[in-house]
């Protein structure tokens, strides 16, 4: 967890602001000159990522950066954009994602975090991603099956 001055810093620094949305702006310019497939490409990673941004959503906006500079490399020396992200986008995305605070991430801390506090300590100890072992059987002594 941050402290409060990164609070503030992130969420309440006009200056900040003002700079990070002159720069979006510049950005966003450079990605409509993209060759029109880039353009698609890149617009349609931008919407499916954002879902997934937690916090002030920097961290998202430099990635988008990045990702515009890789398809001006790629449109530069004649590459299709699915050269450059490969044919599966969504795990282009799942990679990209890697470096970013996402709601994701926030959620599988919670599940750990409720686990660990249901049955005390550590969900490391858990085997098989299951609580109380592989034994089939749940702490509230169901089989955790389907009912």
């Amino acid at each position: 967890m941050g402290t409060m001055g990164d609070f503030f810093n992130n969420y309440l620094n006009i200056p900040k602001m003002i700079e990070e949305k002159r720069e979006y702006r510049q950005q966003m310019a450079r990605a409509e000159a993209l060759p029109e497939d880039y353009r698609y490409v890149f617009k349609k990673i931008q919407r499916h990522m954002w879902m997934f941004a937690a916090g002030s959503g920097y961290d998202m906006m430099r990635i988008h950066y990045d990702l515009i500079e890789l398809f001006e490399e790629g449109a530069a020396e004649g590459r299709r954009v699915l050269e450059v992200t490969g044919e599966d986008v969504a795990a282009f995305c799942d990679a990209l994602l890697q470096n970013a605070q996402t709601y994701t991430e926030n959620w599988r801390e919670k599940l750990n975090r409720d686990i660990a506090g249901r049955f005390g300590g550590s969900s490391a100890g858990c085997a098989d991603g299951v609580v109380g072992g592989s034994s089939g059987s749940s702490a509230d002594g169901t089989d955790g099956g389907p009912k």
